[in-house]
């Protein structure tokens, strides 16, 4: 039998009971419309993987956490708490000059942020 061989990120979806008031708030704090806005769905291209919006999907807590890079992890945590993120795990150096926090966003979902100067995609 053939193992599976994972290819990379490809879609990240987050709970979003209160589509709406989600999706304003995303396009907020990425800066950027939604590429595709269904009432069953919205999804933005970040990067060339996609964040999706699902009214229908739960906030379960202990479900696997994604970090997002960004080039100034201190600025875009200042970003998200303006706009209503609230701390989950501060920022920490986890060695070698990587930074890594995690935030709340409005509706329950733990949104993992990563400032990595070796990542080079």
């Amino acid at each position: 039998m053939e193992k599976t061989k994972l290819l990379g990120l490809r879609t990240v979806i987050y709970a979003a009971p209160e589509l709406v008031q989600a999706k304003a708030w995303y396009t907020e704090a990425l800066g950027i419309a939604p590429y595709f806005d269904e009432p069953y769905y919205v999804g933005f291209s970040v990067g060339g993987y996609e964040l999706g919006l699902d009214p229908n999907a739960q906030v379960v807590a202990g479900s696997t956490l994604t970090y997002w890079g960004v080039a100034s992890l201190e600025a875009s945590v200042q970003q998200f708490m303006a706009i209503g993120a609230r701390i989950h795990t501060p920022i920490q150096n986890v060695g070698d000059d990587i930074l890594v926090a995690t935030l709340e966003d409005p509706f329950g979902n733990v949104l993992g942020l990563i400032e990595n100067p070796h990542f080079n995609r």
